[in-house]
């Protein structure tokens, strides 16, 4: 099945990438936990399998082959983390390069780069992601090596316009790296958009159960850099576990029926608060009136997300007794799962945080979406009355 060329992406991630198994028929992927296999008599490996699974699993080809086919890529890797992924990325740099990524970034890896950086001796420069011109005036020609961006943009969901950005980094001479957690290989296939690299946490919707860890990292092509990353992984050990590839195998087979309903159930919710006299703004790329509209529509297929913000009229207060007063919404860090999320961002990234106070940020499960409306709207009500 999964060698069949034209088949559709819903049916390679339905059937997990796979074929049941040749001798035992197993429908689901099995489990492989060993760490380490033997060899026979003459020293040989059996039945082609690496000694020792931090260099080679096999929990691994079935799900990185899915995701490179999902993404149309030449490769991909899994890791022990969304952040060990990115690690990767960056230790495959050479001090004295310069990098350059948005101001509004998922925050974890801004605040842990902004460190590195300055003790692996990288140059870092961060540009205005709401202008279309920023990107351009942060390169440095002959010195950027490193372009990475997010569309949408966490979490204000500015949208970037990634194949511009491929031209504008390639002509520095720079690879563009395009974390596509939020689009996902659903709604966004940045390489055919002229992007380098592809990163996911797979904690969000690539698993979309909020029970694992994990990183992924796609290439467009098998060359020097996706060696350097694979040596990264191998020596630096972010090697995922033999469980969480299994249970993120397991995730990725309802990938398109839980982005899909996400994405519908966000752009109801979005559209019934646009306007709203208790809100200062929905930030969704979904609306008419969001400024990257135009753009996401064009490198956006299918559906424009399952996250977006609002902004409260009552400031940073406003927005907390917002999220005291919800009752399906859980108040809780990550997002893309199956059930919905609230959260204020500012009061988790602290005080060095780019993120408006009155922001909060919701990832929309898959529940129903008039649900979800009479929870805010019930929320909204009783914050007012306090």
């Amino acid at each position: 099945m999964t060698d069949e060329p034209d088949l559709k992406p819903e049916t390679l991630a339905a059937h997990g990438g796979r074929t049941p198994d040749a001798e035992r028929g197993d429908v689901a992927p099995p489990l492989r936990p060993s760490t380490n296999y033997a060899r026979d008599q003459d020293y040989r490996q059996i039945g082609g399998q690496g000694g020792y699974s931090r260099a080679d699993s096999p929990s691994y080809p079935e799900i990185e082959s899915l995701l490179a086919r999902l993404e149309g890529g030449a490769g991909a890797m899994v890791f022990a983390s969304g952040m060990a992924a990115a690690t990767a990325v960056w230790l495959s740099l050479a001090p004295g390069d310069h990098v350059v990524l948005p101001k509004v970034v998922y925050w974890g890896l801004r605040d842990w780069l902004l460190q590195f950086a300055a003790n692996w001796g990288l140059g870092v420069d961060l540009f205005d992601q709401g202008d279309p011109a920023a990107l351009a005036r942060a390169l440095k020609p002959g010195a950027t090596k490193l372009v990475w961006i997010e569309s949408p943009c966490n979490p204000t969901w500015d949208v970037i316009d990634i194949a511009a950005a491929a031209e504008a980094a390639h002509g520095a001479g720079a690879l563009l790296a395009v974390d596509s957690t939020v689009a996902t290989p659903v709604l966004t296939q940045p390489i055919a958009l002229g992007a380098d690299l592809v990163f996911h946490s797979g904690t969000k919707y690539l698993n979309g159960h909020g029970d694992v860890m994990a990183g992924v990292l796609v290439t467009a092509r098998a060359d020097d850099f996706w060696a350097k990353l694979r040596d990264k992984r191998h020596r630096g050990g972010g090697v995922l576990g033999a469980f969480e590839a299994w249970l993120l195998q397991r995730g990725l087979r309802t990938l398109y029926l839980r982005v899909g309903r996400a994405s519908e159930s966000a752009l109801a919710i979005a559209r019934h608060f646009e306007g709203h006299p208790k809100l200062a703004a929905v930030l969704y790329p979904g609306l008419e009136s969001h400024p990257g509209h135009a753009i996401a529509k064009r490198q956006m297929t299918g559906g424009f997300g399952g996250m977006l913000s609002l902004r409260m009229k009552g400031g940073a207060e406003g927005a907390l007794e917002v999220a005291r007063r919800v009752r399906i919404f859980v108040r809780a860090t990550s997002l893309g799962g199956v059930e919905s999320l609230i959260e204020h961002r500012a009061s988790i990234e602290g005080p060095t945080s780019p993120v408006p106070a009155d922001l909060l940020r919701l990832s929309i499960g898959i529940e129903d979406p008039q649900d979800l409306i009479a929870d805010l709207e019930q929320a909204l009500a009783r914050a007012a009355e306090n």
